[in-house]
């Protein structure tokens, strides 16, 4: 009988998995490298040979976030509206989860601040992708306008995300307002 190798997780791969986990339920600035190194089970040695410093591993977080955000998108042959509709409902079945801290993009731009930071830009980067996700969905079910409707649908993603970690869930209202902007689209 031959046993298949397990592999195992390297240190590179165990901070961001920690960053992820930590930055996310306790924020960037509350979470320090000793406790960062600590959760990953990494020597501060080991963070500095992958990483150039905090900053590079909130970013590298954010971009393994990104890769994970297409499960919001519904499957390819789905209708214009399903394909919108799918994004809501992963937001409602995320922010009905009791560790749901609300979307780690606007989290991390909010709390960093600063523009230029390579984390912002990639928050900024998925904000856009989610809403060219939308405008290519409102393209295909025939909306004009579509630029702006799209813009919108982000904006009333941001705003039920937060709106989930002050009251703790999510909300049928969100759901409703979405369905209502698509049908009077007709979509």
């Amino acid at each position: 009988m031959t046993s298949t190798p397990t592999r195992k997780v390297g240190a590179r791969d165990r901070l961001v998995s920690a960053a992820e986990r930590l930055f996310y339920a306790e924020g960037i600035h509350a979470v320090g490298v000793d406790r960062l190194c600590a959760e990953a089970e990494v020597s501060k040695r080991s963070l500095y040979q992958h990483f150039s410093g905090k900053d590079a591993v909130v970013t590298a977080m954010l971009r393994a976030q990104a890769a994970k955000s297409v499960a919001l998108f519904a499957p390819d042959g789905a209708s214009p509206r399903d394909r919108i509709l799918a994004v809501f409902d992963a937001l409602d079945h995320e922010a009905d989860s009791s560790d749901f801290r609300g979307c780690p993009f606007l989290g991390a731009a909010i709390e960093l601040k600063d523009l230029d930071h390579p984390a912002v830009r990639i928050a900024r980067e998925q904000k856009l992708a989610l809403t060219e996700y939308f405008a290519e969905a409102l393209r295909a079910g025939g909306v004009g306008d579509a630029d702006l409707l799209a813009l919108q649908l982000t904006l009333i993603f941001d705003g039920a995300s937060a709106y989930s970690v002050v009251q703790g869930g999510s909300t049928p209202a969100t759901r409703q307002a979405v369905e209502t902007l698509l049908s009077a689209h007709g979509i």
